[in-house]
């Protein structure tokens, strides 16, 4: 009798150890899908003084309104609207905006909903920030109304860019873009917990969608929307990348129809790009660029 005692009681134990393991579990996947989703706003200053820039702003069908900075180049060969990732802003596309004007074209620079000094209380991980990129697209055109119209967007803002697809433009850039939300979900967990001791956690990030911002998985899936771009693609990233990895960068450009362009950046991770590799960097973009945005050959 009391060998059973002592075996229940270690039972009890073992099944109150679990359900505390688990409830912690469940606590710090829900704190992190907080921090995930969470306003990245932030007082962005003045503008680079070396840029010709204005300042714009102007209204997203999803209600919010998106701050930006246009920057106009003499004798434009066409504008360039230039997207960021995830919780940063426009400044990080100033070194872009640069590249851009020395060889000839303008740029609008914006910062998406919950970003930057735009308004928002939720970053919805593309599903509402296609929006922004769709108006900013609307404005550049408006702004440049005889001249062809690009985006180059990095990770979230390309991905915003596909979701929004299609837009009426004449050429997309897309850097270290996910396929899918469910391959940016488990990629970024399994590089901190591992594959296997990451999957649960990566799957209660993914059970948040519904909850905090009414979607589903399903809507957060850019591969689907490539070829429905209309316009020539070019898609970069690295080639050590490990929350988007060069299975899942060929498997969008897969995804794409012509004309198409892919550029693995040898020995990159998930980096920025044109600081890491310069040189290349330009020499790839600008090439892609007056290819199809030379209006001599349209």
């Amino acid at each position: 009798m009391r060998w059973r005692c002592v075996g229940r009681k270690l039972a009890f134990r073992s099944f109150l150890i679990v359900a505390l393991l688990a409830t912690s579990l469940v606590i710090v996947s829900w704190l992190t899908g907080s921090y995930l989703t969470k306003p990245r706003r932030q007082f962005i200053g003045e503008a680079p003084a070396d840029l010709p820039i204005v300042h714009v702003s102007f209204q997203s069908d999803s209600g919010e309104t998106i701050k930006g900075w246009h920057c106009r180049c003499p004798d434009s060969r066409g504008i360039i609207v230039l997207v960021h990732g995830i919780r940063d802003c426009r400044t990080r596309m100033v070194d872009r905006a640069r590249l851009l004007q020395a060889a000839g074209y303008s740029s609008l620079l914006i910062d998406l909903q919950s970003h930057g000094e735009s308004t928002g209380n939720q970053i919805s991980l593309g599903f509402k920030e296609r929006h922004d990129v769709a108006a900013a697209v609307q404005l550049a055109r408006s702004l440049h109304a005889n001249e062809p119209v690009g985006v180059l967007g990095i990770s979230l803002g390309g991905a915003s860019a596909l979701l929004a697809s299609p837009l009426p433009i004449d050429a997309l850039i897309l850097e270290s873009v996910f396929p899918d939300i469910e391959a940016a979900i488990h990629n970024r967990v399994t590089c901190r917990l591992g594959k296997w001791p990451g999957y649960i956690p990566a799957e209660l990030l993914l059970l948040q969608l519904a909850p905090r911002l009414g979607i589903s998985r399903d809507d957060l899936r850019p591969i689907d929307r490539i070829r429905e771009a209309g316009c020539p693609v070019f898609v970069i990233s690295g080639s050590d990348d490990p929350h988007t990895t060069p299975e899942e960068t060929v498997s969008l450009f897969n995804a794409a129809t012509e004309p198409r362009r892919i550029w693995l950046v040898e020995g990159a991770g998930h980096v920025d790009l044109l600081a890491a590799h310069p040189g290349q960097y330009e020499q790839q973009v600008l090439t892609f660029l007056n290819l199809h945005l030379d209006q001599s050959n349209r």
